[in-house]
């Protein structure tokens, strides 16, 4: 018999990113998309982190040999952050006729997946990863919501209720108060141990 072709499958990030969808997707969360070359005002300036911010400082970006309207240059994104600037811009469009008429503005609950890029390359960072960030905008939504809502997904995508986290103050310069969110070890030589595997901030 002649040579067969073995079947073609999905890659593992793209399984991955599958699987994150549709967990959020089943809490209600849309999924935003966006480019991945974007301007500095989404990138920094719409996240409250104008030109000579010092946060700013905590960014190691890459940038492309294109400028904006306003003459400043393009850049690789470094977070998803600009789709849910833009994914917030297009919501608050689209009910801006039912709230100039007195309706309350439908809760903004989105995911945003995609490759970011950071001028990083060492044992733990590489120069272009994937990232999923969580936007949960509305009236009454606390830090409770977050934790309750981090805590289902895990539990989904990890397949065990048994999950210990831990919510670690920590600083960002988009969110206060901020945490890093921490999985630990359930058995095995690092039993007991806990792994970084989130940021989160209100």
């Amino acid at each position: 018999p002649g040579r067969q072709r073995g079947g073609g499958g999905l890659h593992p990030i793209s399984r991955t990113l599958e699987r994150i969808e549709a967990i959020f997707g089943s809490m209600g969360f849309d999924v935003a998309d966006g480019p991945e070359i974007e301007t500095d005002w989404m990138s920094f300036t719409a996240l409250n982190n104008p030109e000579n911010h010092p946060a700013r400082s905590m960014q190691d970006t890459f940038y492309v040999d294109m400028k904006d309207a306003e003459g400043r240059w393009l850049n690789l994104r470094p977070h998803t952050s600009p789709m849910q600037i833009r994914y917030a811009r297009a919501h608050a469009r689209k009910y801006a006729s039912t709230v100039a008429q007195g309706a309350r503005m439908p809760d903004i609950r989105v995911i945003a997946p995609g490759r970011v890029y950071r001028v990083d390359s060492d044992a733990t960072h590489s120069p272009m990863f994937h990232q999923v960030e969580g936007l949960w905008i509305g009236e009454n939504v606390s830090f409770k919501d977050l934790k309750s809502v981090f805590l289902a997904f895990a539990q989904a995508f990890f397949e065990s209720d048994a999950l210990q986290i831990r919510f670690r103050p920590s600083y960002f310069p988009f969110t206060e108060p901020s945490a890093e969110i921490d999985i630990a070890f359930a058995d095995g030589p690092l039993k007991g141990k806990w792994l970084e595997v989130a940021g989160s901030g209100q």
